[in-house]
């Protein structure tokens, strides 16, 4: 009697009333999926609906491992996400102009650029510049937007005196060789080594004597340091490998330079790989920031051991061996530090120009690193083909990439913010991890849709649509109702039927 009451209005306030309310769920969980990277209802669910119902976390191991506290966790992304001087950086005049001349495309962005004049204005001038005249003009230069503009103040700066820096702005930017910029660093290497002999004599007779030391302690390691990248340019990688292993006895305190990243790509290229492993042995230490070059070059060192007779069908049958087991386990750990990278390995996304600035576990820390490492991946038979058989297992070791990590912290979110300021425009930057829509978004949109289709045809055909929705609920309550019967029926049987005693011979219990 009371659906036969039912009026065709109540199934139009029915499906609209319910079309609405999944719509309104819709736009909140999209809302906050949007601002938080995941769902309400599943964060709930997980949680606090699943503790109650005796739910255990699986990876309860893995937060253990991480239980310092929050503020831990944030302090060491926030620390990733922090922008560092890119190692094997080019050279402006010699490489990225070349570029713009030949293709008409600007391969820095100005928030690159910025970063660098920061860096030269830090390592470059000091607070007594003012009291020598070219250097005063140095400390001008390199602040001025204009690249002419700075070109012709540090010829200004050299018709006074011999400026090493400025001898360093015009290698780098107005050179347009490699050789040319060579010639220029090796003046200001004779002008820079003066500098540098007479400040450390007087270092220790105050403040302003030893902020001008430590800023030819700098301008002395840059010069050195870009003239073994020249060597290495132009073929001479023995000379370049001679050189940075000097410089970094020298100065073994500069770490932030990470000049130990140029010599693991230059002794590779030699083929050196016993040497690569005792510079690895030193630098890949739990207690020292990490990087691409250092994970994938011990990856590869892993993997050239097994590469050359690795087959995925001869694997998958007697299973991996224990040099097998090492080099994929190589691979994961690079490719949880930075999962960017095998894209441009493996020669599924292009390849551009490296930025000046790199972010660690970015993007930008991909191109840098294939940019002059894909050559050595080729170089070692099957290493690219053991890449590509094992680099996705990875993702599915990682608990949640969003939250959690295996082997390393927890991938940062902030990096696709910075990789699209650091990269040109006309590049499409690599996202890690992709944010898929959860089950219950889908589920929503999908019950949001269903329900408001379901109002349209009730408001267009209300009295059809009653019918129907008569005909499912009397369907429904009839199945409800013959299974009821059954039941009762099978239990009526059970109480009735009076079943003989089961026999006592063993014959017949066997």
């Amino acid at each position: 009697m009371f659906l036969n009451t039912l009026t065709p209005k109540f199934y139009v306030a029915l499906t609209g009333t319910s079309s609405l309310i999944s719509g309104l769920i819709l736009i909140f969980e999209w809302w906050y999926f949007r601002k938080y990277g995941t769902s309400f209802i599943e964060q709930v669910s997980v949680s606090h609906l699943r503790p109650l119902l005796g739910g255990v976390d699986n990876n309860s191991s893995n937060n253990s491992n991480s239980s310092n506290g929050d503020s831990d966790s944030n302090r060491q992304s926030v620390s990733e996400c922090k922008v560092w001087r890119n190692p094997l950086n080019l050279f402006r005049g010699a490489e990225y102009n070349r570029y713009t001349w030949v293709t008409g495309r600007e391969p820095l962005t100005y928030y690159d650029m910025n970063l660098s004049a920061q860096d030269h204005q830090t390592f470059f001038t000091c607070d007594s510049d003012h009291l020598r005249p070219a250097d005063a003009i140095m400390q001008k230069a390199w602040r001025e937007r204009n690249p002419q503009a700075r070109i012709s103040a540090a010829h200004e700066a050299l018709e006074i005196n011999e400026c090493a820096t400025a001898y360093i702005l015009l290698a780098e930017e107005e050179a347009t060789t490699i050789a040319e910029a060579e010639k220029l660093f090796k003046q200001a290497l004779k002008a820079g080594d003066g500098c540098y002999r007479r400040s450390q004599q007087l270092q220790h007779h105050g403040s302003q004597y030893e902020a001008q030391h430590r800023r030819d302690t700098n301008v002395l390691v840059y010069i050195k340091r870009r003239l073994a990248m020249c060597a290495r340019r132009l073929g001479r990688t023995r000379e370049a490998v001679k050189m940075m292993r000097d410089l970094m006895k020298e100065f073994p305190l500069l770490s932030m330079f990470n000049i130990h990243e140029n010599l693991l790509e230059a002794l590779l290229e030699l083929q050196a790989y016993a040497d690569v492993q005792a510079v690895l042995a030193k630098y890949d230490d739990i207690s020292l920031p990490k990087s691409a070059t250092i994970c994938y070059t011990a990856a590869l060192l892993k993997a050239r051991a097994v590469s050359d007779k690795f087959s995925p069908e001869a694997a998958s049958r007697r299973g991996l061996s224990t040099a097998e087991m090492n080099a994929v386990e190589a691979i994961h750990r690079a490719v949880e530090f930075n999962p960017h990278v095998p894209k441009y390995l493996l020669e599924m996304k292009s390849l551009i120009l490296p930025p000046e600035h790199i972010l660690k576990r970015g993007d930008s820390e991909a191109i840098a690193y294939a940019f002059f490492h894909l050559a050595h991946w080729k170089r070692v038979e099957g290493a690219l083909n053991l890449l590509h058989c094992t680099w996705e297992g990875t993702f599915r070791m990682i608990p949640y990439p969003l939250e959690k990590g295996h082997l390393f912290y927890p991938y940062p979110i902030c990096t696709e913010t910075a990789d699209r300021e650091l990269l040109p425009s006309f590049h499409e930057v690599s996202v890690y991890p992709k944010k898929e829509l959860p089950f219950f978004i889908l589920f929503t949109a999908g019950l949001c849709s269903f329900t408001a289709m379901l109002a349209l045809l009730t408001h267009q055909f209300p009295e059809l649509m009653g019918v129907f929705a008569k005909a499912m609920i009397d369907m429904f309550c009839s199945a409800e109702l013959r299974d009821w019967n059954c039941q009762s029926i099978f239990m009526h049987l059970e109480d009735d039927l009076e079943l003989p005693p089961a026999p006592q011979s063993p014959h017949f219990q066997n």
